[in-house]
């Protein structure tokens, strides 16, 4: 989000040079710096003892490609509960292990995704209302399931190289 008002008094903002950070949005009244915000969340491949990776669909993500776990970290959450609350949710599954791999910017939805590896136990998968489905796939198949260069697709290509 980038900020054209100050929300704390409605006051129009104006560029101002902050240090080496260059102009930066800036309410005179207020006195504070305005940083462009974006929301944080985490992209999980869930990982069994197998080395097969948990794979869903949500159609309104999309109805040709496969995707990773994913969700929006809730105000007080670190980023590995909301790894382990997002695998339960999505798939019924208990997380035994938190690894983090590597940070994603999603420019197109203003987020920053935190990339994870979530190690479980293999279990039936038990799916929430926003899953329409969700499988196991073989780490050497998963790849061609996931859309490649997407975020997820270079998630779980890290995963496999390190395996």
């Amino acid at each position: 989000m980038r900020f054209t008002y100050c929300p704390h008094c409605g006051s129009r903002l104006i560029r101002k040079e902050i240090g080496d950070e260059g102009l930066i949005p800036f309410c005179e009244k207020c006195r504070i710096p305005l940083w462009d915000m974006f929301t944080t969340s985490i992209i999980a491949a869930v990982v069994n003892e197998q080395n097969e990776i948990a794979l869903l669909r949500q159609n309104y993500v999309s109805t040709t490609s496969y995707v990773c776990v994913a969700g929006i970290m809730k105000i007080g959450e670190s980023a590995e509960d909301t790894v382990i609350r997002e695998v339960k949710e999505e798939l019924g599954l208990d997380v035994n292990e938190v690894r983090f791999v590597r940070s994603y910017p999603y420019m197109q939805k203003e987020m920053l995704m935190l990339g994870y590896k979530a190690s479980v136990f293999k279990a039936d998968l038990h799916l929430s209302g926003e899953v329409d489905s969700a499988l196991w796939a073989e780490s050497n198949k998963a790849l061609s399931m996931l859309r490649e260069g997407g975020i997820a697709w270079q998630l779980v290509k890290s995963i496999i190289s390190d395996s």
